[in-house]
């Protein structure tokens, strides 16, 4: 058998609603939690547990490739919310996306404060 991702745990200051703006914005259904655990199923298979550590919560960074319907209405969801967001890494082009390496892009930061990428083309 090959390598392959199979779950992350996200560091979330509230676990069901970070699990929920997951599901909202990338039209995910419901996954089986248990445990600590409020998890979210990516169409590939792979988990996302969502968990309330006893530490500081460090931001991370995870990128979602996504199709162009859905980054059409994933987008709409965040400008309709208000939710800040940026076209580059260091948040300087504020409103914008980037049509870089040959699809779109944006940033912005998820409920715990990760910064949060959607792209409708892999860099590589």
């Amino acid at each position: 058998m090959t390598a392959t991702f199979n779950h992350t745990i996200v560091a979330s200051t509230d676990r069901h609603a970070s699990a929920r703006f997951f599901r909202e914005l990338l039209e995910i259904p419901d996954a089986p939690s248990w445990g600590p655990f409020t998890n979210i199923r990516l169409a590939d298979g792979v988990l996302l547990q969502f968990a309330e550590p006893p530490v500081d919560i460090q931001m991370q960074h995870y990128a979602f490739l996504v199709d162009d319907e859905l980054f059409d209405r994933a987008y709409g969801r965040l400008c309709e919310r208000g939710i800040e967001h940026w076209a580059d890494p260091q948040m300087r082009r504020a409103g914008e996306t980037n049509t870089e390496h040959g699809g779109r892009g944006v940033y912005f930061k998820d409920p715990s404060g990760h910064a949060i990428e959607l792209i409708t083309r892999p860099y590589l």
